[in-house]
């Protein structure tokens, strides 16, 4: 692979993560203690509750003996599957790192043959002889996540069928994921600026994107559409290959319909999911008319695909990683002390990794890795507005596990649709700060046609990739494997909705499915963030409404985890996601926020 050329300085140069948390190194004697007895451990389990917990003689009392040393068992599981996930992402062109990620996964995948039956004993118990039990007080920490894994009883395989799925997927689905990141992430895309040919990584020709410079845009654009041309081949058969996977897995497990596992994981129903993604849909009309505005200002006659991330005026420059960290943490501690102090840590303990390197993957993300030690964050930092912003939203994340650490491994991760709470709401908080700051009227216009643009990308634009993998997963199981022409017209017919006249989608951006990872790794993740964004407009309308008052209801709502079921946490800070109305609201605050922009640009003369 060519050496990748680089950026200009950050000040995130070599600000990487310390990961020895959780282990000092892929030689750490520890890792192989740790898989040694998580093996003996799980044989301990499966011979002192095989057969007792299907039985008309489980008590409370025992069960909750089971859970707890299952919880402890999985957290140990956790800690070296996050740490070889971790250490891969991080460089995913060195072999033993991939090697060692297969390996953690293969001798995991041991361990759970011998933890299966728990749940599968568990889920067969009698009805009414689990709901005597799941109301006995003892149970009371676990008896949400407990409860919730009953809901799974009409999917689950025999014994021996689970465990082949299981450990069949070592060489199926995990593998082609980990083929996906190290084939897209080792992809030299080659942009052509000022007549010199640049070798880039994904994350530097992406944030090319945002350049204010609309050749380079453009340049961007080529690049990343000849890199991934390159590599269709092999791209499109991962996607079809992983949607023919998923396809299988529902047709073993019963399940209706390509999103319903994905629904019972998020503890939401399909009908509430179809009205929040109808609602978007309704609402389109707002992206078309912000464009038509955004062309307006711009001063141009067409705005093309590679146009829609492009900076209003002349950008803001180089901001530094540390001048990113201190509007962060300020603007999180305007809000919350407590908030501020925990992200603090990331940056004092180097739980952050942030440089753009060769190898490492795209994109950003936080991990929450096991109650016992704590998140990491990861994030290519190349020095853009968007960049602080990204790196704000992950903190939100990393706040959130941090807190709800104390629920334990079992209840301290949340649905994806509640995930996405803190991260969002992180990034309106660094927002707001901002924009109490400036005084210019141009730059007040730039920011909010930012924040604008960052919003309509987290709702309008995931109810266009939702609906383009349901179009997707349609189509694979109706006409079998697709070529790449074929998902292309996919692809262009679901943008072609949101931005209509607006936007001219050109013939490269046709082919840009091929590098989203949510697609691969965690299929119908993207209305989730629909989901928390809309949640968050209404959760900050009621912080600028009650003031002070609304922070510890909110931070308690963070450090509940996964411990109760969304709708009944949101109840807590007085939000009902059933009420019809509620997405509508969060889409009015959207449509007040255009209005606003409107005015300023009429006021500076647009």
């Amino acid at each position: 692979m060519a050496k990748i050329a680089k950026n200009p300085r950050t000040g995130a140069e070599g600000v990487k993560w310390n990961l020895g948390d959780l282990y000092e190194g892929l030689n750490d004697p520890k890792i192989e203690k740790d898989l040694r007895s998580l093996y003996s451990k799980a044989l301990k389990f499966e011979k002192t509750y095989r057969g007792k917990i299907d039985s008309k003689s489980l008590t409370a009392k025992k069960l909750l003996e089971a859970v707890k040393t299952l919880e402890r068992i999985s957290e140990q599981t956790g800690r070296l599957l996050s740490y070889a996930y971790l250490v891969f992402a991080a460089d995913t062109s060195r072999p033993e790192h991939g090697a060692f990620l297969q390996r953690v996964q293969e001798k995991t995948t041991e361990v759970r043959k011998h933890l299966i039956f728990f749940e599968l004993e568990w889920t067969s118990l009698d009805n009414k002889k689990a709901e005597r039990i799941l109301k006995d007080k003892k149970l009371t920490r676990y008896s949400h996540c407990v409860d919730q894994e009953r809901k799974y009883k009409p999917h689950r395989l025999s014994e021996p069928e689970e465990q082949v799925m299981d450990e069949k997927s070592n060489t199926g689905s995990r593998a082609f994921k980990r083929l996906f990141d190290e084939v897209l992430n080792n992809i030299t895309f080659n942009v052509e600026i000022d007549g010199v040919t640049r070798p880039l990584t994904e994350t530097q020709t992406l944030a090319l994107l945002y350049d204010p410079d609309r050749e380079k845009r453009k340049a961007a654009a080529r690049g990343l559409t000849e890199g991934l041309k390159e590599h269709s081949h092999i791209l499109t058969f991962i996607f079809n290959t992983l949607v023919q996977d998923h396809s299988v897995n529902d047709s073993l497990r019963s399940l209706s319909h390509p999103m319903e596992s994905r629904h019972l994981d998020n503890e939401i129903d399909h009908d509430t999911v179809e009205a929040l993604i109808g609602s978007c849909e309704n609402n389109y009309g707002l992206s078309i008319e912000y464009h038509k505005l955004k062309r307006k200002i711009m001063g141009l006659k067409k705005l093309y695909d590679y146009d829609r991330y492009a900076p209003l005026f002349t950008d803001t420059g180089l901001i530094t990683y540390k001048e990113g960290k201190e509007i962060i943490l300020e603007s999180f501690s305007g809000f919350s002390g407590r908030m501020a102090d925990i992200a603090s840590m990331f940056f004092e303990k180097s739980w952050i990794d942030a440089e753009v390197r060769d190898g490492k993957r795209g994109g950003a993300f936080s991990h929450g890795t096991v109650p016992s030690a704590h998140p990491y964050v990861f994030t290519n930092y190349t020095g853009r507005m968007r960049d602080v912003m990204t790196l704000a939203h992950e903190l939100g994340h990393g706040v959130h596990q941090y807190l709800s650490r104390k629920q334990g491994y079992f209840q301290s991760n949340t649905p994806l649709t509640t995930a996405e709470t803190a991260s969002v709401f992180a990034e309106m908080l660094v927002f707001h700060t901002l924009l109490d700051k400036e005084s210019d009227p141009q730059r007040k216009l730039a920011l909010i046609c930012g924040k604008l643009e960052d919003i309509f990308a987290t709702v309008f634009r995931q109810v266009v990739l939702t609906r383009f993998e349901q179009s997707l997963h349609e189509a694979r199981r109706k006409h079998g494997e697709l070529h790449s022409e074929a998902i292309n017209e996919l692809w262009a017919d679901a943008n072609s909705k949101l931005f209509s006249d607006s936007i001219i989608i050109t013939d490269d951006y046709r082919c840009w499915w091929m590098y989203i990872p949510h697609f691969i790794h965690s299929p119908f993740y993207c209305y989730a963030y629909s989901f928390g964004e809309l949640l968050v407009l209404a959760l900050y309308n009621m912080y600028l409404t009650e003031g002070r008052s609304f922070v510890p209801r909110y931070i308690e709502l963070l450090s509940s985890g996964g411990s109760e079921a969304p709708d009944s946490l949101l109840e807590k800070v007085g939000v009902d996601i059933k009420d019809k109305e509620f997405w509508q609201s969060g889409l009015d605050l959207l449509a007040g926020m255009l209005s606003e922009a409107k005015q300023q640009a009429t006021e500076a003369g647009y």
